[in-house]
């Protein structure tokens, strides 16, 4: 992930920018110079990670689009399909652990209905996230995802989640979320991944920045929901 990246570079480099520095090491312009320079660093660091933050989400929803995903039904059934031909691997048992956060602008109270699950590769397991909006005002909220490790991403198949779709929640109300999804049985057979028994899937919730009353409501009787 990129924000680990730019975490790891910041740490290991040291601000590498002081080292260009020539005065004497006891001098207070050059201990005034470092602090100033780490404040502008620690700002550009975080501004740089709230902005790929609101940036993943409609990066995502363009490569969502392009691979299918979201209101097309061949993709659905194309994992419907490969669904009843898995066979499980019942020697190998994962725990998949649910978490979630809202990005500090958005409004609504968001958690996962379970902490974990036990599951195994090829086998379909159903999940829940439960949302709250507190206030007095409709409020709309995007959601991105992420997976650790990130080498058990490509083996975790969704089969209908409520990711990178806008979905509206009136004044105090409540919906559960459902994320349907299933381990590839190719899980099991790679080698990166034979000493993993653990899985975490994080969920953050945004406000959309248009927050438009148009968008159909979750809770309505056709909720807007994507396979991913």
């Amino acid at each position: 992930m990129l924000f680990h990246r730019l975490i790891r570079i910041a740490s290991i480099r040291g601000y590498a920018p002081f080292s260009s520095w020539r005065s004497p090491v006891n001098s207070p312009v050059r201990g005034q110079y470092e602090k100033r320079t780490r404040l502008y660093y620690s700002m550009a660091l975080g501004v740089a990670m709230v902005g790929f933050g609101y940036a993943c989400v409609p990066l995502y929803r363009i490569y969502c689009s392009k691979v299918g995903v979201g209101t097309n039904s061949e993709f659905a059934r194309a994992k419907t399909e490969i669904i009843k031909t898995m066979k499980p691997v019942k020697e190998r048992e994962i725990t998949v652990h649910f978490s979630a956060d809202t990005h500090s602008k958005m409004a609504w109270k968001f958690k996962p209905v379970q902490n974990e699950l036990t599951v195994v590769p090829g086998e379909t397991a159903l999940a829940f996230y439960s949302a709250e909006n507190p206030t007095d005002r409709p409020i709309i909220g995007i959601a991105t995802y992420s997976i650790v490790p990130t080498e058990a991403s490509k083996y975790f198949n969704k089969i209908q989640c409520f990711c990178f779709e806008e979905q509206r929640l009136n004044p105090h109300e409540q919906v559960d979320m459902p994320v349907f999804f299933f381990l590839d049985p190719e899980f099991a057979e790679d080698p990166n991944l034979q000493r993993t028994d653990r899985i975490i899937l994080h969920y953050t919730f945004f406000e959309s920045k248009n927050n438009k009353m148009a968008t159909p409501s979750i809770s309505s009787p056709n909720p807007v929901t994507v396979s991913a």
